[in-house]
């Protein structure tokens, strides 16, 4: 898959492609200080009292503060919308809901959060002045999602019917999956999305994790589409690294 590294500005997201991924933290200094060690990253002020992830100038995730500590400590794919609303009314109409309806982020966009029809969490971004990932696919970059659920089939009737043209249009290359959550997770571990991150040496970035307060949930396995461990940073969200 090719590096994309045109800017947030340039790139147009097709509905149903991950176009962003934002983290919701107790600690938001401590998450610049682990992500900026791990990926590399740098960070700068977005809306409210989130912040930027860049890597060499380029957006490529955000980092927010938990406002509620019943919250989860998780990351979050956002699928590309031109109509947040109307995909809204399609979820809850596939048998999924919608958690939290859309609502403005000022002047970047349209954001939502919905869940399927097993309850795994996603976000919708429709975008205005921010498209989405400025960079994506590279070392320290977003480069898949991986849905792990206990009706795959299920799974491919809902979101098949939702981002058709995404997954299984013509040339399409799709930047996310599905899989049974036995296959890495322990059973009674809930449908959820998991975040990857690629990087160049999986051992090398186990090890930054670990020193960095991290721990490795699943250690590494292979998969269709690379080398994975999935991890959590340290204060507690989950997310994964991937080897190609």
């Amino acid at each position: 898959m090719a590096e994309n590294r045109a800017s947030a500005d340039e790139e147009v997201y097709q509905e149903g492609v991950p176009c962003w991924v934002d983290v919701q933290l107790p600690d938001v200094e401590a998450g610049k200080r682990f992500y900026g060690e791990l990926f590399g990253w740098t960070f700068e002020a977005s809306y409210g009292s989130s912040v930027w992830a860049l890597l060499d100038g380029d957006r490529v995730a955000s980092l927010a503060p938990k406002t509620d500590g019943r919250m989860p400590t998780v990351w979050t794919v956002s699928f590309a919308t031109a109509d947040a609303g109307a995909l809204g009314r399609r979820i809850t109409a596939g048998g999924g809901q919608v958690v939290m309806a859309p609502f403005p982020v000022g002047e970047l966009g349209t954001a939502a959060l919905a869940a399927d029809p097993e309850g795994a969490v996603f976000g919708l971004w429709q975008p205005g002045t921010h498209r989405g990932f400025g960079r994506r696919h590279a070392p320290g970059t977003f480069v898949w999602a991986q849905l792990y659920t206990r009706d795959t089939a299920g799974a491919n009737v809902f979101y098949g019917g939702l981002f058709h043209d995404a997954l299984f249009g013509t040339d399409t290359e799709p930047d996310f999956g599905r899989a049974d959550v036995t296959e890495v997770f322990p059973a009674e571990m809930p449908p959820h999305f998991v975040t990857h991150f690629r990087v160049t040496d999986l051992a090398d970035a186990l090890g930054t994790v670990q020193r960095l307060g991290g721990r490795v949930q699943a250690p590494p396995f292979e998969t269709s589409y690379g080398r994975v461990a999935v991890v959590t940073d340290n204060q507690g969200a989950s997310f994964a690294l991937l080897q190609r």
